[in-house]
């Protein structure tokens, strides 16, 4: 499981996709939440701009990421 630290309150989604390496671009990030590839907190998450805060969970193509201060 990969972690990220928040520099600020919260995350969007797409960017903590980007910033965990699980996609290289925006645009492919907008592909994967549209296409239901992505869950926040065992929920699939379709809001590219979401807000993850510290201590959220993202399961997206197999990979784990968690949220942290």
């Amino acid at each position: 499981m990969q972690e990220i630290k928040l520099r600020d309150e919260y995350i969007k989604l797409g960017q903590a996709l980007k910033a965990a390496g699980i996609v290289d671009s925006g645009v492919t990030a907008k592909l994967v939440i549209q296409d239901g590839k992505v869950e926040v907190n065992g929920a699939v998450e379709y809001q590219r701009g979401k807000k993850l805060y510290d201590g959220d969970v993202v399961l997206a193509l197999g990979e784990e990421v968690r949220i942290t201060k």
